[in-house]
């Protein structure tokens, strides 16, 4: 097999060669033999190269000053990489490319979601874009995407629509860090196992936020400016494991947290009291693996908040370790 593929990438340097092709050299091409990657990063060009190996299956096109695509040259490809340069897609361009599994637009100057794409794609990268919006008709159709990453943006929670995520049923890992989100999205995919808001502007958490997010596993809410939790917002996620809320300014810890949780973060607030159905309520308390608390601004009195929060937390099944500042 290696043998052919030699023969295949000899023949082709030689009809380049010998055919003065004017778009692109032999010598861009970089190709990896065993995983099929055609590397044309870097190379200055403005446009997608042709004599593209037959059989490639990744195209690395990033850093370079393309403004279009030929599509009849990109039919078989299953991940394509187009980073640093774009400033917007045509609508649609890409639809006819059913075999497109992966998706690379990072660090574009892209100001929205490009519409019309691919139902095939799984795997979504937008990050350090200029998306200010996420209009509906990204997919026209049920669309197979599993991870999306819109980090980095400067998404609002108006430029979140009802129907930016409506056709992505099948999406397990949502990444919005990094944008200027102030509360905490609605309508987001049922489907949700991991939810990134990490580096946004959330000053409170409403009860039902996270109320239709059942699957959700993984929550991320650090370097927010998060002062209130309503009691039970996180309660309503029953296989939740990991919660974050470092870097924010809540004074006490939430209370009601998940049964199901495995550690939760804490650090860097201003944490000053844990309430006593913080980990304990009802007739059952956590099994919490690990929980990891820096307590700043403590109030040192005595028999004030120091031995309460011992009591609290002597109730954890399975307690493993309190880290306290």
């Amino acid at each position: 097999r290696i043998l052919t593929l030699l023969i295949a990438v000899i023949t082709l340097m030689m009809i380049l060669q010998s055919t003065g092709h004017k778009h692109i050299h032999a010598d861009y091409f970089m190709i990896s033999l065993f995983s099929r990657v055609v590397q044309c990063s870097d190379k200055g060009v403005d446009r997608v190269p042709y004599g593209i190996p037959y059989n490639a299956r990744y195209i690395l096109l990033m850093n370079n000053h393309i403004d279009s695509i030929q599509l009849d040259l990109l039919n078989e490809y299953v991940s394509m990489d187009l980073g640093n340069g774009s400033e917007s897609l045509p609508n649609a361009v890409l639809s006819p490319l059913c075999n497109l599994r992966t998706l690379n637009l990072d660090h574009n100057q892209l100001t929205s979601v490009p519409q019309g794409l691919p139902l095939s794609i799984k795997e979504l990268y937008l990050k350090g874009n200029l998306i200010g919006q996420f209009r509906g008709g990204a997919f026209n159709g049920v669309s197979e995407l599993l991870v999306l990453d819109l980090s980095a943006n400067r998404l609002t929670n108006k430029g979140l629509l009802r129907e930016s995520l409506l056709n992505a049923t099948h999406l397990e890992s949502l990444n919005l860090e990094g944008n200027r989100l102030k509360q905490v999205p609605r309508h987001l995919p049922r489907s949700l196992k991991t939810l990134n808001l990490e580096g946004n502007l959330i000053l409170s958490i409403k009860k039902a936020a996270f109320s239709t997010l059942k699957n959700l596993e993984h929550l991320g809410l650090a370097r927010n400016k998060i002062f209130k939790v309503a009691i039970g917002a996180f309660r309503t996620l029953p296989v939740l494991h990991q919660l974050d809320l470092c870097h924010n300014t809540l004074r006490q810890v939430p209370r009601q947290l998940p049964q199901g949780l495995h550690s939760v973060a804490l650090s860097n607030n201003k944490i000053q009291s844990v309430p006593r159905d913080a980990f304990c309520w009802g007739d059952k308390s956590l099994t919490l693996n690990r929980v990891v608390v820096l307590f700043s601004f403590i109030r040192m009195n005595p028999g004030g908040f120091l031995p309460k929060m011992h009591q609290e937390l002597g109730n954890i099944r399975k307690f493993a370790h309190l880290v306290k500042i």
